[in-house]
Formats: C-alpha cells, structure tokens, sequence
C-alpha cells in the first residue's frame, strides 16, 4: 500500500518542474547581477578619474591646456556725467582696441610623459606673433576721446596658464622694442595673460604694427581666439592623431603618419563682437570705481566662446571603450542565462540557480579583467586575453555541470560568438546601431526557431 504524499514534497516536486518558477529565479538572478554591473561602471569612473588626476598633477607643473588672446590694446579712462537729478557719476574703466590683423606660424613638438601606468601628452610650441593695429577708433567708443589716457595705455596678450611660458617676452612696437611684464589688469576680456604699458599720446592716431615671440609650454590643447579683423594661424606638429576643434574649422590641414599642418582664417563677421568697446576698471585702490561692466551686445567682448585650435589626442582611450563595453553586461548575461535555461527545457538538464550564479560572475569577471589588462595592453590585446580566460572558465566548468561534450561545445561556441559580435560593435562606432539591430534580430530568430516544435501547456508544471 503507498504512503500518501505529504503537503512538502508536493510541493519540493512543483519547485523542481516548475517551468515558470525557473523562469522567476532566473529573472531574479539576472536582476541581482545587475547590481554589480552597475558597480563595475562606477570602478572604470574612478579608474578614468586617478588617470586625470595624474594627468592635472604633471600638467599642473609644466603647463595645463593653453589658449592665447590677443593682442589688445586697452586704454583708462575716466568720465564724469550727470545722472538725472544732475549729481555727478564718475565711471572709470578701459577702452578695447582688437587689431586689424593678427597672423600666428608655429610649430608644436609633442612628447609623452608617464605617471606611473599612466600617459600624459605634452608639448612645447614656439610661436611666431605678428599683426598691426590701425589709428584707434575712439570716435566709435561712448566715452568721450578727452577722457581717455592714452600715456597709460596697456598692450596685452591673453595665456591662459602663465606657467608655461619658458623665456622672456619681448615685443616690437613699430620698431621699438618692449619688453612684458605679469598679468593684466582687463580681466574682463583677458583673465591672465601679459602686458607692457606703452604711450599711446603721439601714435594711437597711426598704424601700430607689432611682432613677437612666444615660447610656450601645454598640455593637450592649444587654441587661439580671433581679435583680428582677420586672424591666419598655421601650425604644423609631429603627432599623427590630431583632433581640429572650437569654433572654426581649419580651411586647410594634412594629416599623415609624420604629423600634420592646419591653417586657419578667421574674419571679423564671423565673430560676435567689435573692434573696439569698454570694460570694467580692475584695481585694488578704494578710491577705484567699477561701475559697470559690458558684454557683447554692449559693445563689450567675449572672445572665448570663438577659440580654436587643435587638441593631440591618444590613439586609444582605453577606459572610454571599456564603458562601451560593460554597457552590455546586462544583456550579455541575459543571452548566456537564456541559453541555460533552454539547455534545461530542451535536454531535460536541470541546473541549481547556484550554478547561473557563478557562471554570471565570471561573466562580470571579464571586464574587470578587461579593464585592469588594458591599463597595461591596448585594448584590442586586452579584450583577447580576457575573452579566452572566461571562456576557458565558463567552457571548462560548463563540461562537469552539463556532462555532455556536444552541450558543452554547443556553450563554448555560443559564448565565443557573442564575445566576437560584441567586439564587432566596440569597433564600428558608426554602424554599431545597425550591427546591433541586425544581431539582435538574428538572436530573436534562432530562439524562436529551436522553440518551434515545444507545447508550453505539456510541460509539466507539478507532480
């Protein structure tokens, strides 16, 4: 006579042959894994971040990101006007005078620097400044001409990081040589920078043509601002992967594997300020009113939004395409759990959630492996390396799990292909969407078409 069945083992029975409990546990899993999918991103951000940081520490003590302004040629003033009561203001501040032309040749040489695994492009460029100011349009000016002081006036040259400057600066004024000193006091249109008074009371009324000299240290970036009614820059370097950036284009450039040349040709329409307007008095005296200060639409400047230039690029960055490739993570062991789960359903081989477990840890193991490898490898090496250690893992653990060669193969196979198709997307950044698209789209078709012949409701579901 047969023992009745207990409530417990009916149900420890529906647990085992539950198909949509199966199906939970593996969403739930899938879910769970996610949590340090996300955790992954966050340690590619911190590596990206201890890379900057020591990118900003070398480039801090040799010269960060360089853009140079100028020249201009500012003149005080001090006018005194009647408000509608008839009291007295007194405004003080600076006349602007850009340059009809500015005309800029150098020549960047680049070198790598190491901090530690890391790599820091920098360059030293010396350049070659010349141009001319035409008689300084003051009648243009809502100042009157009286009120401006033209014994003190400034010539300035904006450098956005002063500690790259290697060598005196010295300037030819009409023939007359000059020679700079620190800082500027038109912070409004030049934040740092260098000047050299010059007595503009027997010449603002002439052309002022000028010519210097800049030796300068960057890092990365160099970019120039067009005050020019025309500004012609032409650069030319030795480093193959240069990226022409800001708010003009280059008319004509070559890049080859021994460098590159690019000029530029920037009129005063293309711009969105004058040839001339006031600013703010910068001063630390108290007796020093600043009474208001002026943007483009007033006549005032704001060049940096027109800067441009040229930015010497990494051939690889390494964490940029890591974080393209742990975006997939969730899907990649989506597919890999998919496939398990119809291994269990079409051969009647029953895994443990345990086991989905440790075979998506070894699928975030990847990229980590991926990620610590391409500090040290390109990334192209790195992906080889840890794509054939996971598969090894996965393939090897697969063969006792399953105990079944051809499953195992059929695992390995499957693993191998979506490895190789992910490595396709990494690198056609272009057709990436429609090389996704298509894949996805086969995916679909070969689940579809290996559940064709399966009769959901004939699973059983309980004892």
């Amino acid at each position: 006579m047969s023992q009745p069945v207990s409530f417990f083992d009916r149900l420890n029975q529906w647990a085992r042959n539950s198909v949509t409990l199966k199906l939970f546990i593996i969403a739930m899993l899938i879910l769970l894994l996610l949590i340090p999918a996300s955790m992954l991103r966050s340690l590619i951000y911190e590596r990206e971040n201890v890379r900057d940081a020591a990118i900003q520490e070398v480039s801090a003590k040799w010269g960060q990101e360089q853009t140079l302004s100028g020249p201009v040629i500012s003149v005080p003033y001090q006018s005194t006007q009647l408000d509608n009561q008839g009291k007295a203001i007194v405004t003080t501040g600076y006349a602007h005078f850009l340059p009809d032309t500015v005309n800029v040749t150098g020549k960047l040489n680049p070198e790598k620097r190491y901090r530690g695994i890391y790599v820091v492009v920098l360059y030293e460029t010396a350049l070659k400044i010349s141009g001319s100011f035409s008689p300084l349009n003051a009648a243009a000016l809502t100042v009157p001409e009286a009120d401006l002081r033209w014994e003190d006036a400034l010539f300035t040259l904006g450098i956005s990081d002063m500690k790259g400057i290697r060598n005196a600066m010295k300037v030819q004024l009409n023939g007359v040589t000059h020679e700079f000193g620190p800082g500027t006091v038109t912070n409004d249109i030049l934040p740092a920078g260098t000047s050299v008074p010059i007595d503009l009371r027997e010449a603002y009324q002439q052309d002022l043509r000028f010519t210097l000299d800049l030796d300068l240290n960057g890092s990365s970036d160099l970019y120039f601002t067009p005050f020019g009614k025309e500004t012609l820059v032409r650069l030319e370097g030795n480093w193959p992967n240069p990226s022409f950036e800001g708010a003009f284009l280059p008319d004509e450039r070559t890049v080859d594997n021994n460098g590159f040349q690019a000029s530029w040709r920037v009129l005063q329409l293309n711009r969105n300020y004058p040839q001339q307007g006031q600013g703010p008095y910068i001063s630390n005296h108290p007796s020093d009113i600043i009474d208001y200060s002026v943007g483009a639409d007033q006549g005032g400047f704001r060049g940096q939004t027109n800067a441009f230039g040229v930015r010497l690029l990494l051939p690889i960055d390494e964490y940029q395409k890591t974080m393209r490739s742990a975006k997939y993570a969730g899907f990649f062991i989506f597919i890999t759990f998919l496939a398990f789960f119809f291994i269990e359903v079409l051969n009647r081989k029953r895994l443990h959630p345990i086991q989905y477990i440790l075979v998506g840890a070894a699928i975030m193991l990847f990229y980590v492996l991926l990620l610590s490898i391409s500090e040290h490898l390109n990334f192209n090496m790195a992906y080889l390396i840890s794509c054939v250690v996971i598969l090894t893992l996965i393939t090897g653990y697969c063969s006792y799990a399953l105990r079944n060669r051809k499953l195992t193969l059929l695992v390995g196979g499957m693993l191998a292909i979506l490895y190789g198709f992910f490595f396709s997307l990494l690198q056609l950044q272009d057709y990436a969407l429609l090389l996704g698209s298509l894949g996805l789209l086969l995916i679909l078709g070969a689940i579809m078409y290996l559940t064709r012949n399966i009769d959901w409701y004939s699973l059983r579901n309980e004892e």
